[in-house]
């Protein structure tokens, strides 16, 4: 049986968790989330392509590309959240669910971190969780991709 996969999607800066602002983002690094991630996934029967990125353009890419070949995306834009269309538009045009992800409450911060524009192209977004917010997105996901199995 050919499992389902799941792009998780990381975006500027995520590379420094655990060292960069640990009061806002935790102490967790971006390898730890995603080995608990892979080993929820396995327990959920899923598996996941974890990726992170410097770089607009990959991440639109990578949007393109998951919707050719993964059941959905888990995104974590970071700043990009909050100023990027063309990532809207590229999570827009894909026919895969989307969670939207963020590890600190983005409400609890500066106003300019309130908006976000890639929100309107997923189906939900979870922050202020930490890292535990991806297994919750996946955890989400998983229902769903069952549900739309049936």
């Amino acid at each position: 049986m050919i499992r389902q996969k799941i792009m998780v999607i990381n975006g500027p800066n995520l590379n420094l968790l655990g060292a960069r602002e640990p009061e806002v983002y935790g102490s967790e690094t971006l390898d730890m989330i995603e080995n608990k991630l892979s080993s929820k996934a396995s327990d959920l029967g899923l598996d996941i392509d974890f990726r992170q990125s410097n770089f607009e353009g990959d991440i639109i890419t990578w949007a393109a590309e998951a919707n050719l070949n993964m059941a959905a995306i888990i995104i974590n834009a970071a700043a990009l959240t909050h100023t990027s269309i063309a990532i809207f538009d590229a999570l827009s045009a894909v026919n895969i669910p989307v969670v939207e992800v963020h590890l600190s409450n983005v409400f609890k911060r500066e106003k300019f971190r309130h908006h976000s524009y890639i929100s309107p192209a997923s189906m939900g977004v979870i922050c202020g969780f930490g890292g535990q917010g991806y297994i919750m997105a996946l955890e989400a996901l998983s229902e769903i991709l069952k549900k739309n199995k049936k």
